[in-house]
């Protein structure tokens, strides 16, 4: 999986295109985070209340992590 996101909303919907990958409900994907149901929601649809720590256990637990590099120029490719 290789997306990119430049918003809370957008990392929030790979965060759920991840998670329905794995076929995880939020409960689990919770479970396995250490954090609620209702936190998984908030972080998915892209609310900004969550913890960055939070967010480091969420993505451990969909085997994700974050590369950091220059902002590249979006194409049309990209959709926008």
């Amino acid at each position: 999986m290789n997306d990119f996101a430049r918003t809370p909303k957008q990392l929030g919907a790979s965060l759920r295109r991840r998670r329905r990958q794995l076929g995880l409900s939020q409960a689990a994907l919770g479970e396995r985070a250490g954090v609620r149901q209702a936190t998984i929601s908030t972080i998915e649809s892209g609310g900004q209340s969550a913890r960055l720590s939070t967010l480091f256990d969420v993505m451990s637990a969909l085997q994700l992590e974050i590369s950091v590099h220059d902002r590249r120029k979006l194409s049309a490719e990209d959709g926008l």
